[in-house]
């Protein structure tokens, strides 16, 4: 992966739950967005190299909504998981126990239509929400 961009935090959780926030997809729901305009109508994840998530992202007022789908390339199990979007971009993101807390960082290539500093603030937020769900769940 050639200049990613990478976001990270630190969370003071059992990494099992970590693990199971980030992957089911009854809780990707309540976390997987950079704004609270936005929702989710349905979500999938079927970990699993060579399968992948699905989900619906929509605004809550309905004036635009997408699908962001991705095949995983590697998973370990509370360790790592990789994978490629749909446009061929990489993402990967690390677990990491640290002092009795969880360091997530994840490291993806940027697409050509919005800035860097765009991309990178706006995969923040979507991090500093699952942070947020999870300590408070």
């Amino acid at each position: 992966m050639d200049n990613p961009i990478i976001i990270s935090t630190l969370i003071e959780a059992p990494i099992e739950k970590i693990w199971e926030y980030w992957n089911l997809p009854v809780h990707i729901c309540n976390w997987y967005f950079a704004d609270p305009s936005w929702h989710f109508p349905r979500a999938t994840n079927e970990l699993a190299v060579g399968k992948g998530f699905d989900i619906r992202m929509e605004a809550k007022d309905g004036s635009f909504g997408f699908d962001l789908k991705c095949t995983y390339t590697k998973i370990i199990p509370n360790q790592e998981i990789a994978y490629t979007l749909e446009d061929g971009r990489a993402v990967v993101t690390y677990f990491e126990k640290i002092d009795g807390a969880i360091k997530i960082t994840t490291h993806f290539e940027a697409e050509k239509i919005n800035t860097r500093t765009l991309q990178q603030n706006g995969w923040q937020s979507i991090l500093n929400n699952f942070k947020n769900y999870t300590i408070s769940n």
